[in-house]
């Protein structure tokens, strides 16, 4: 980024940024990442319960965004030490950080979707 016309960065845990934006989209960036947290901003999910709410979604996919997620603290995963085994996934307090962005992203996509489609119920 440019200011007062010298090239700045954000670097971040070795990884650099050029702009706030890069920061921002580092983290919910991809096609399933803010989905993900969109679902848990209000509920807890075991993953199961999680894919069934995303069902385009693959299993190992959902896996290795909810495992980035967690690594960069947006959500939590508790095991529960039972048989058989159950896992929960919630957001964290920075996660939810995030909620009045996506609220605001979802709403721009539910006026653009208004103006320029249908909404449809799946399979009709």
């Amino acid at each position: 980024m440019i200011i007062n016309e010298e090239e700045y960065i954000y670097r971040i845990d070795g990884n650099i940024f050029h702009c706030a934006l890069d920061v921002t989209m580092y983290f919910v960036g991809g096609k399933w990442k803010a989905v993900i947290l969109w679902y848990l901003r209000n509920k807890t999910y075991r993953f199961g319960s999680l894919k069934r709410q995303i069902p385009d979604i693959t299993e190992k996919m959902l896996s290795l965004q909810l495992k980035a997620l967690v690594e960069d603290g947006l959500v939590s995963r508790e095991q529960f030490e039972e048989v058989p085994k159950r896992v929960e996934y919630s957001l964290t307090e920075f996660g939810n950080s995030l909620i009045p962005m996506l609220n605001e992203i979802a709403k721009w996509g539910r006026n653009f979707a208004e103006k320029n489609g249908t909404l449809e119920r799946k399979g009709d």
